[in-house]
């Protein structure tokens, strides 16, 4: 039987991407890949982040699978469910079977399936897709597979008891890269960036209990692979692909300190040498833990901040101190390894003097680079079941995504774009005035922009 495993991710249609082109391989298609061919099953993979949509048509006309699986995100809904109307009235490709994995199906399932998805693999993919693919190619009952959703032969919707989380992480082999071309990453980022960098994952699962964040795919668990383990893939990866620098992807990559100790030593121990950065939480720190992951190569940490107000973290749940945090970013700074930090405006309730803490914290902390959104209620977590009475703007589902779902908020949600524009503006000329050029073009261009933005988000309030 043949089955490709694929996604709907084109950078040539994403134009934020193409700016800063920094992609990444698709690892959860890939670990489904691995875990298909430990188990002797063929397929295909085709990776669509350099293609195109008329490559991607053209691969199916030509490949006929029998089941087509698709990872499915925010950002890739809407082009997927674009695809899978076109496949459903393709005359040649109307009988391949859809399946649909990937985050953004667990609380969306029956939304899914009224778009033209045949079966949904809910939660981690690996057990519930070689159980379906069994019952596809036997008896075929569906019903019988944990994690899977499905229309019956009435049209109903049906929606299996949940499949029990991998407990043994270490029995997954790697990530199936060999099955896509990663020079293309590889390259991509050596031409912007002058470095090549590829991702890779220790763990799933997170335990903590941040309200924005979705647990829809491993849900709030902590499971981990053994540090030699992950050891052994770095090795596989610098002697195969030769990166320049890693990127562990896991939400909290220091949430163990004895995984940590034991991680480092071994890096140390066969004289392993890659850049690498990671993101973590400022109580899961201190200078022990910032020292063993200098030694073991780390150059960047990001620290979690989210807000410069402490009322607002703890609406958020993030149980962390911001002094605590402002006091690692510090610490690890004096160590030589650089910091990060994430920001969100716009979270319920939050105020102009929210803000202004977060511009503080920002200038004390003095990290050397951070990222900022508005807040937005992703379905399944907190936050949304928060401001579910207070939503003022959901588009379409099939034609918009969770980002675009608006909600009642303290000010109009145009206040929180020039929010955004503001904290840049002013942490900027903060560090261009800390070395000491107040009055250079470019801090006085900063801080115009700054009073501007100042000025319209007085003018909405």
């Amino acid at each position: 039987m043949s089955i490709l495993l694929t996604h709907g991710y084109f950078i040539e249609e994403d134009e934020k991407e193409q700016e800063i082109m920094r992609p990444y391989p698709p690892l959860g298609l890939l670990y489904i890949s691995g875990y298909l061919e430990q188990q002797g099953i063929q397929h295909e993979v085709f990776d669509s982040t350099f293609s195109s949509e008329r490559k991607w048509f053209n691969f199916v006309e030509q490949f006929q699978p029998k089941v087509i699986a698709l990872y499915t995100n925010l950002m890739t809904k809407v082009k997927l469910l674009e695809i899978i109307k076109k496949l459903k009235s393709s005359e040649s490709l109307k009988d391949i079977k859809i399946l649909m994995g990937g985050p953004d199906v667990t609380y969306n399932w029956e939304a899914y399936l009224k778009h033209g998805a045949d079966f949904l693999v809910i939660g981690e993919g690996e057990e519930t897709f070689l159980e379906f693919i069994r019952e596809l190619n036997g008896d075929q009952d569906y019903e019988s597979v944990p994690g899977l959703a499905f229309r019956n032969e009435n049209g109903g919707f049906v929606k299996n008891k949940p499949r029990i989380k991998i407990k043994e992480v270490d029995q997954l082999s790697f990530p199936n890269r060999k099955k896509i071309d990663l020079s293309l990453y590889l390259k991509t980022w050596k031409d912007h960036h002058g470095k090549s960098t590829l991702n890779i994952s220790t763990q799933r699962g997170c335990p903590y209990t941040c309200q924005w964040c979705s647990t829809a795919v491993y849900g709030q668990s902590y499971r981990r692979r053994s540090p030699e383990l992950v050891v052994d893939e770095i090795e596989y990866l610098i002697k195969e692909y030769k990166p320049d620098a890693l990127w562990f992807v896991d939400d909290v990559f220091t949430v163990s300190h004895k995984w940590l100790a034991a991680f480092s030593a071994e890096m140390q121990r066969r004289k392993i040498s890659i850049p690498f950065e990671c993101i973590t939480r400022a109580e899961r720190m201190n200078e022990a833990v910032i020292q063993q992951l200098k030694a073991a190569g780390c150059f960047r940490v990001w620290i979690g901040a989210e807000s410069g107000s402490q009322r607002i973290i703890d609406l958020m749940k993030r149980q962390v101190d911001i002094n605590k945090v402002a006091e690692m970013m510090k610490l690890t700074k004096s160590h030589g390894i650089e910091t990060g930090t994430f920001i969100m405006v716009g979270y319920p309730t939050e105020t102009k003097e929210d803000i202004d803490l977060t511009i503080d914290y920002l200038k004390d902390a003095n990290p050397d680079s951070f990222t900022i959104t508005v807040a937005y209620p992703i379905k399944g977590t907190g936050l949304f079941n928060q401001i579910k009475p207070l939503i003022t703007e959901q588009p379409e589902w099939s034609r918009s995504t969770d980002r675009e779902i608006d909600f009642q908020r303290t000010y109009p949600r145009k206040y929180y774009d020039y929010a955004v524009r503001k904290i840049v503006n002013e942490v900027n000329f903060h560090k261009v005035k800390l070395h000491g050029n107040l009055y250079s073009k470019k801090a006085l261009s900063f801080k115009l922009k700054s009073l501007i933005c100042n000025y319209k988000m007085k003018f909405i309030e």
